[in-house]
């Protein structure tokens, strides 16, 4: 195995630039930078996403041995809120078991951030803000475009995607071919935003989509109109995610029925049992104030800086060469 780096030299000092625009960005909007735990007692429930855990050899005064490695810095960054803290960031490591590839490794660097008092489309501009100005460390800028969950699907594919039948859904897909079983109605739409919708995104464009299905709220609040959506955002750079943004959930009764939604369905799959982190929920029950609160991967940002569709052109090693 070579020993050298994939990442070019500029590559890394675009990284190192990017890191230090952050910091002055949010400096400069008197926003905190802080630190919160990579291991935890509790995990993320969420189905489609594989955490890593490890068995702690020390002692432990009878907590549980097994911890698990973060897949986002959220939920110690809400307890940080419900404590008082105000508007926050943290920009580190995060860790995702079964993905690596072209576009992905199993630690990544994450941007996450909260502002009080905020909802997601007001945290959505000044996300595009933030993006905007990292395109102008490398002489670039793109044209913003918003639009509804609903309204993309309507531009492109003709079809509701908020009401649409599952056959009406897998027909769209085309050619693409896709092995039915186990596959529910969210599935079949994220298939169509990925194999039909994501390769027609001008990688001169900064799309944000809002609005998604209520199915798909995570940890966003949910809004009650004819259907329900979840106030939500996602952010691409041409065919590339970059951001999920929420107008945040603040229900400590609500947050914990998601949690036990996702350990049926994760028991139903044949994944292991996550435990629900009841850290998180108490600072729900505490008082969570009003906030929206957005992730932006940072690896992804560089590949789109550097137009590369390979995540290793960013890293200086990555998890084959670890």
């Amino acid at each position: 195995m070579s020993w050298q780096p994939t990442a070019l030299p500029d590559a890394l000092r675009l990284r190192a630039a990017f890191n230090r625009l952050v910091r002055e960005f949010f400096h400069a909007r008197g926003v905190l930078e802080v630190e919160t735990p990579v291991l935890s007692l509790a995990g993320n429930t969420e189905p489609n996403i594989a955490s890593f855990s490890l068995q702690f050899s020390g002692r432990t005064d009878g907590a549980p041995r097994t911890r698990w490695l973060r897949t986002s810095p959220e939920f110690a960054l809400k307890r940080l809120l419900a404590a008082g803290i105000g508007d926050c960031y943290e920009l580190g490591r995060v860790f995702r078991d079964g993905e690596a590839g072209g576009r992905h490794n199993p630690e990544f660097t994450m941007l996450e951030w909260y502002r009080v008092g905020w909802d997601h489309l007001r945290l959505l501009d000044e996300t595009v803000e933030l993006i905007r100005a990292a395109l102008a460390l490398v002489g670039r800028d793109a044209r913003s475009v918003i639009t509804t969950f609903r309204d993309l699907y309507w531009q492109h594919l003709q079809l509701d995607p908020l009401s649409a039948g599952i056959d009406t859904l897998r027909n769209a897909l085309g050619e693409v071919r896709i092995d039915p079983a186990g596959l529910t109605r969210d599935d079949w739409l994220d298939l169509l935003m990925t194999h039909r919708l994501q390769p027609l995104f001008d990688n001169d464009v900064l799309l944000a989509v809002h609005d998604w299905p209520a199915s798909q709220a995570a940890l966003a609040r949910i809004r009650n109109d004819a259907p329900p959506v979840a106030e939500r955002f996602e952010l691409y750079l041409g065919p590339l995610e970059l951001a999920n943004g929420y107008h945040e959930l603040c229900d400590a009764r609500e947050q914990r029925a998601r949690f036990e939604r996702d350990g049926a369905v994760r028991a139903q799959r044949g994944l292991p049992a996550i435990p629900l982190d009841d850290a998180l929920l108490g600072a729900l029950e505490h008082g969570l104030p009003a906030c929206a609160g957005v992730a932006l991967g940072v690896d992804r940002l560089l590949m789109a800086l550097r137009a590369t569709s390979q995540i290793a052109d960013v890293l200086a090693f990555p998890f084959a060469k670890a």
